[in-house]
């Protein structure tokens, strides 16, 4: 079995062997022009959108595979920012539960992405270049074969001339054969030679048959299959990029809702930081270097409207600085005059002038000029601050007249009736018009800590 299988081979490849040597010398005459080549224009044609095609698909099957290979990567990192934010987010800040849901949503979004690519469009293009190789192996047979029916051609071409050749020899039969071979004999010569020249014919044409025949057969096939294969290119194209276009339509809608989504998120938690820093308690003891010193915080003035501070009317300053025509007026504290012992301006002008005697004048603003009033006795005028039992570093108490909320963490709640120690600013530069600095004289009683300190619009108070 192993001796015929071995003959076997060796004969089949002595027969290719032997084509290829044909194949070859039949190449050869035609290029030299000495054997006419079969030619086909429109099957031409078709190998050469053929070959454009498979050239296209080949860039667009690589180009795609970068693609996806792009999107893969892009998931990564993606995954990995969003689990780096869902890492660095603490548990108390706002929408932590929301921000873990959206990093999973995210990594999913991005999963399915790229699976359905792969899926729909890398999927559909390698089944469309997978036929592109046995089309082209085939295209190469073909030529081959059309090689094959050329040299059988060429070859029969040959044998019907030498036909002609041998019967003019047999016709005339040799002398020496004449004259060595008796009569009965040159018969049977003649008939071996023309014997052999119609064997020689038969073969040629039989050759022939079959190689026009195996010829025909496969470019009858390539001359359909081709141009289908030419016009599917179109429609293809277009299933492929649809594909494409509409799933990362898709995928960018859900993706821009996430986006938004963590904006908002975003957006809020800022919110919630000013918002806990304006709800800061202002009585708990904190250290000085986790805090922001009021004095270092510039203000612009009050953040909310002040009730108006009383103010007496041109009119009446005037009467008053007739009845006083004698005394040198420098400043008057309206709320002082406003909480006295309920004397109006009208009261002021009924008075005895004579009963009227001016105290102290000081060119201090800050300094309120008590009024009062005695029966059958001149009016006392005191100055009503005092620095007895005030603590170290305050200079001087105030009154609330009005409550006041605070509206930042710098800032004292006041109502009405507390009594706040006022204390200098370490920079003076820092102070504010209409604003103050203290501690409420409760706290410092009860902690004997002047540390706790706000700044209080000036005209919700009274000076004492």
């Amino acid at each position: 079995m192993s001796e015929t299988g071995k003959g076997v081979n060796a004969g089949k490849l002595a027969i290719n062997v032997q084509k290829r040597i044909t194949r070859a010398q039949e190449k050869m005459m035609q290029k030299l022009g000495k054997a006419d080549e079969t030619k086909d224009t429109a099957f031409e044609e078709g190998v050469a959108n053929f070959n454009k095609q498979m050239t296209e698909g080949t860039k667009l099957q690589k180009d795609l595979r970068a693609y996806l290979t792009a999107v893969k990567t892009m998931h990564e990192c993606s995954k990995h920012l969003q689990d780096c934010l869902a890492d660095m987010y603490e548990p108390d800040w706002f929408g932590k539960e929301e921000m873990d849901a959206l990093a999973e949503d995210t990594d999913l979004l991005w999963g399915d992405f790229h699976q359905k690519l792969s899926e729909s469009a890398l999927t559909s293009m390698d089944t469309y270049m997978a036929q592109f190789p046995d089309i082209k192996a085939r295209i190469a047979k073909r030529d081959r074969k059309l090689v094959d029916f050329d040299s059988a051609r060429h070859h029969f071409a040959s044998t019907q001339k030498s036909k002609k050749k041998d019967e003019a020899k047999i016709a005339k039969p040799l002398a020496l054969m004449e004259k060595a071979a008796p009569g009965w004999a040159q018969g049977i010569i003649t008939a071996h030679q023309v014997a052999q020249t119609n064997l020689s014919r038969s073969q040629a044409e039989e050759e022939l048959g079959k190689a026009q025949k195996v010829f025909e057969e496969i470019n009858y096939e390539l001359q359909e299959e081709l141009p289908n294969l030419w016009n599917s290119r179109v429609g293809f194209y277009v299933t492929v990029f649809q594909s494409v276009a509409g799933l990362e339509e898709k995928f960018h809608r859900e993706m821009g809702k996430m986006s938004q989504n963590l904006f908002d998120v975003m957006t809020k938690l800022e919110e919630q930081r000013e918002a806990n820093e304006e709800a800061a308690n202002h009585n708990a003891t904190v250290s000085e270097s986790d805090k922001t010193s009021p004095e270092t915080k510039l203000k612009q003035g009050p953040p909310v409207p002040r009730p108006p501070r009383p103010s007496l009317t041109i009119e009446a300053k005037q009467d008053i600085i007739n009845l006083f025509e004698n005394a040198v007026v420098t400043e008057t504290n309206v709320t002082a005059l406003s909480q006295s012992d309920g004397s109006t301006v009208g009261n002021l002008l009924d008075m005895d002038l004579d009963a009227v005697r001016v105290i102290s004048t000081s060119p201090d603003p800050q300094t309120d000029i008590a009024v009062s009033k005695q029966p059958n006795s001149a009016t006392n005028v005191t100055n009503g601050s005092s620095d007895a039992e005030l603590p170290p570093g305050v200079i001087y108490k105030v009154k609330a007249m009005h409550d006041y909320a605070a509206t930042d963490s710098d800032e004292l709640d006041l109502k009405s009736g507390d009594i706040v120690l006022v204390l200098p600013f370490e920079n003076p530069d820092e102070q504010d018009d209409g604003w103050l600095l203290g501690v409420k004289e409760s706290h410092w009683l009860q902690n004997k800590d002047l540390a706790v300190k706000g700044v209080f619009p000036e005209n919700f108070t009274q000076k004492l």
